[in-house]
């Protein structure tokens, strides 16, 4: 895949470019069906397949109180988009000399004159330009006008009888509320979180017999607290453990951290920057009457992990 992340960058236009744009908050499984509906049209007619995007997000710019916090921070929305069939990721700086650009000026220059647009998918409420001033109705004109397709893409809607449609929106709702096997089945991957591990309190190993990674946290979003099945991406490996969100009641700390045991596993990886991928809520946090039942407590989790895991 190219990606190209100044429009500057893009040389001449694209031969008979397909395109969809949308942010792709959390790159669902609603997204992905979009790109394959745009990879199928490009191959249909010998062009070339695009997704285009945004960073930062657009909330981020336009408003300052409705910036809801993001599934995926660009760079693991740019892999992600990069293990799909597209050819081209677009990713175009939102500043408020863009937000100010008019619909017609927006397509006409730059999707049509810079990137060769000759079909368009996006959803039905798919609106653009200045104060969100183009609609489908717009897009539809000015694609008679400037010779470009116009295709209006199905909602996908959530299995298991649930018709309602997949968005990010409820995406985050999931993971605030701590339903990650919910949230696995729009996302069609486990949620993840990035962090560096980082210097904590220095008790997990020598007061409970656990040590952990403390995780300084790249991400925005961040499960409900709790006790939660992981596995752990370090340096190529893939590796299993038990993670804790929330703020240590047994210790009245009122510091939120998120700490993760990794299974079989004492390496130093103090610095090291890893993915945490969250397969099932185990229990709650609470309050232990001493340490003692909080490390015998540790135990039965890691064991319902161990189950989890089958094996």
């Amino acid at each position: 895949m190219i990606i190209i992340e100044r429009t500057e960058d893009i040389e001449k236009p694209f031969s008979k470019a397909v395109i969809t744009i949308g942010n792709f908050d959390g790159v669902h499984i609603g997204h992905q069906s979009l790109f394959h509906q745009v990879v199928q049209k490009a191959e249909a007619i010998g062009g070339t397949s695009i997704a285009i995007t945004f960073e930062p997000h657009p909330l981020r710019v336009l408003t300052k109180d409705q910036q809801p916090p993001l599934i995926t921070l660009y760079e693991q929305k740019k892999e992600l988009i990069a293990t799909t069939d597209l050819d081209v990721m677009i990713c175009l700086p939102f500043t408020p000399a863009f937000a100010a650009i008019s619909a017609r000026a927006f397509v006409e220059d730059l999707l049509v004159g810079r990137v060769g647009m000759q079909a368009i998918i996006v959803g039905k409420d798919y609106s653009f330009g200045r104060h969100r001033e183009g609609d489908i109705t717009l897009l539809r004109a000015l694609g008679k006008e400037l010779n470009f397709e116009v295709i209006l893409a199905n909602w996908i809607t959530s299995a298991h009888g649930n018709r309602n449609r997949i968005s990010s929106t409820r995406i985050r709702e999931l993971v605030m509320d701590g339903q990650l096997d919910e949230a696995r089945q729009l996302l069609g991957r486990h949620y993840q979180i990035r962090g560096s591990v980082i210097t904590g309190r220095n008790r997990g190993g020598k007061l409970l017999g656990f040590p952990t990674a403390n995780i300084q946290l790249y991400d925005e979003l961040c499960p409900k607290k709790g006790i939660y099945a992981v596995t752990v991406e370090l340096d190529g490996r893939l590796l299993l453990g038990v993670a804790n969100i929330g703020y240590s009641p047994t210790f009245d700390d009122h510091i939120f951290t998120v700490e993760v045991h990794i299974l079989d596993f004492d390496d130093d990886i103090y610095d090291k920057k890893i993915k945490v991928n969250f397969l099932q809520r185990i229990r709650d946090e609470i309050k232990f009457e001493s340490i003692d039942a909080l490390s015998a407590q540790i135990h039965k989790d890691i064991a319902v992990a161990r189950g989890l895991f089958k094996f």
